[in-house]
């Protein structure tokens, strides 16, 4: 019995070193998920906010201790992810982001096939042309050919902006149903400028009457005195997608507006023409 009773010893001793090595296994796990998850918070705030941040401003907005913080910032660095100014105290996204970003862009298809279209758009109107997909409630703008014009909008690949505020969003969103649309948006709505439409009914009938129309407008939503018009590619490309032309209002009045959404109409229209012609070999 006694024999036994040493005998059987080891053995649950064995079974507990495996189940705490086994614990601490995924507490090790866990430790570097949650170590992953803390790195792309930081890529997404500094991508969202656009300005160097010091370790304080990210500790208090990403709820994180700035001991913690500190060391993932630092690996981030020396993996050139974040860069510091001259002070070393203010981070901004690194190299790696914007080489990681640019090559995002020469591997999407929509992108790459669009460019002769947009190029061909931006010929005849003169204007700035862009490409823009759905990304949860933004849009991003995944090309822009510049206007021929002195004075411009601003503008850039990779910016984002709240889809209801935008002629390129509310262009997607027309195709879809009104429960859809409520449930894709984030309420109450952001108001961008004294133009931005927030209310739901009023935002709901501006997408009805883009979806009989074919397209949609910004009428100074997201910048203050640019008007711009978009036509969707369809909800199959990648979440949804479109393309646009804006200018400022004092060179596009509403026939002018017309105008151009031909112009964008014709242009979307090729494009799916050549989405599809490419999806069937």
């Amino acid at each position: 019995m006694s024999g036994a009773g040493v005998g059987g010893a080891p053995g649950r001793g064995a079974e507990a070193g495996v189940e705490s090595v086994s614990g601490a296994a995924r507490v090790r796990r866990h430790e570097d998920v949650k170590s992953a998850a803390r790195v792309l918070e930081v890529l997404e705030l500094l991508g969202a906010e656009g300005a160097r941040l010091s370790l304080a401003d990210m500790a208090s907005t990403l709820s994180v201790p700035k001991s913690s913080l500190h060391a993932v910032l630092r690996t981030m660095e020396s993996r050139r992810w974040v860069e510091t100014d001259p002070s070393g105290t203010l981070y901004s996204l690194g190299l790696k982001a914007l080489l990681t970003g640019t090559a995002y862009l020469e591997s999407d298809d929509l992108a790459g096939i669009a460019g002769p279209v947009l190029d061909l758009l931006a010929e005849e109107t003169g204007e700035a042309v862009h490409l823009g997909r759905l990304d949860h409630t933004d849009v991003v703008y995944l090309a822009k050919r510049e206007s021929r014009h002195a004075l411009r909008m601003y503008s850039a690949v990779g910016r984002r902006l709240p889809a209801h505020a935008t002629a390129l969003g509310k262009a997607i969103l027309s195709q879809y149903d009104a429960a859809e649309v409520q449930r894709r948006l984030n309420w109450p709505l952001e108001a961008l400028t004294p133009s931005t439409v927030t209310d739901p009914d009023e935002l709901l009938a501006q997408l009805a009457d883009a979806r009989k129309r074919g397209w949609a407008a910004d009428e100074g939503e997201s910048s203050v005195d640019i008007r711009c018009v978009a036509v969707p590619l369809g909800t199959g490309y990648g979440g949804g997608a479109a393309i646009s032309c804006s200018a400022p209002r004092s060179r596009m009045d509403d026939a002018r507006l017309s105008e151009i959404a031909a112009h964008v109409t014709e242009a979307a229209h090729s494009l799916r023409t050549l989405l599809k012609r490419l999806g069937e070999h």
